[in-house]
């Protein structure tokens, strides 16, 4: 049985910063304020503490949040968990999100004021751009990301949900800058793979960024609590249940898979499955499953401690593929 530790680190991009292969993402902590904090139900802050804590303990040394994941909530719940672990800004790398929505490059550097006020004391140590529908062009909002590195406001430049051809020219112009493009978070599971057909995963490749696969749980499908209870579905919104229904049974031979498989590493159907993603295409994709609880932060931790064999990887990717 091939095995890594979670102290096992991947360069982000072409920076200097090192990263674990799973990082926690931070969208769950932004509950109470904000387009996406009426979405998520409000965390305790003891909680959030718990729950970080948590992903720490399990050797996970990096956090992703965004402005709008609660206009600050989120970022500041984070802050708050890190400084109650003890955990100096050295210790650890976060990531944050710039949205561009209704607005122009100009706006970068008025905002990242926000962004440093909310993180009390941590560092950016990557900032993207959320989604690629500003009103500006990625060279503009490039541009002004580099100024952030040149003040030493930020340590590095990333996008999300770009494709291969705004990613080009996102790393044509850091280019210029002397600045690489560090990261592009995307869509990314056994269920989401459109990635490695539209060109978005070989661009990445060429140009040294590393993927951040985000949802890579397909929202919960591949843990397989869906498939042994269907009747959880029902505390789902109508839309969200439709969707998953309408894949619950093409995906269950998939999830006993991952079941079979995980059984000789004591590891869940979810743990396999993010262990999938991380490793399926080497060094490029790294994942930052969300937590609203101890044992979630715990489980994503856990799929660091052991890698599948090629011949897993493979039989899932088949599996995979199969699901339409």
């Amino acid at each position: 049985m091939s095995t890594e530790t979670p102290s096992s680190l991947r360069t982000l991009g072409k920076t200097d910063i090192q990263i674990t292969p799973i990082g926690l993402g931070m969208m769950e902590f932004s509950g109470g304020r904000g387009l996406f904090g009426a979405a998520f139900p409000p965390i305790p802050q003891d909680e959030k503490n718990a729950t970080v804590r948590a992903a720490l303990d399990g050797g996970i040394n990096w956090f992703d949040t965004a402005e709008l994941y609660g206009q600050g909530v989120s970022e500041a719940s984070l802050a708050a968990a890190l400084k109650a672990a003890g955990k100096s800004d050295a210790e650890v790398v976060v990531a944050t999100k710039w949205w561009p929505l209704l607005r122009t490059a100009r706006n970068i550097p008025i905002t990242i004021q926000d962004r440093i006020r909310f993180l009390d004391g941590y560092s950016i140590s990557l900032y993207m751009v959320h989604q690629p529908y500003g009103f500006s062009t990625p060279e503009s909002e490039m541009d002004a990301m580099a100024d952030l590195v040149e003040a030493g406001k930020i340590r590095s430049v990333g996008v999300s949900n770009f494709n291969a051809e705004r990613m080009r020219r996102a790393q044509a112009q850091l280019q210029k800058r002397g600045l690489p493009l560090a990261a592009n978070q995307m869509l990314y599971s056994l269920l989401n793979r459109s990635i490695e057909t539209d060109g978005t995963l070989e661009a990445a490749k060429e140009l040294g960024v590393t993927i951040i696969a985000y949802t890579p749980l397909a929202s919960g499908l591949l843990s397989g609590k869906y498939h042994k209870n269907p009747e959880l579905l029902k505390k789902k919104s109508f839309i969200w249940r439709g969707r998953m229904q309408s894949r619950l049974e093409a995906s269950r031979p998939l999830v006993q898979a991952m079941e079979e498989i995980g059984g000789k590493y004591n590891a869940t159907p979810a743990q396999v499955a993010l262990n999938w993603v991380i490793h399926f295409h080497g060094d490029t994709i790294v994942t930052i499953p969300g937590a609203t609880k101890v044992r979630q932060a715990e489980e994503s931790a856990g799929a660091m401690k052991f890698k599948l064999t090629a011949d897993e990887m493979a039989r899932l990717d088949e599996l995979s593929r199969k699901i339409k």
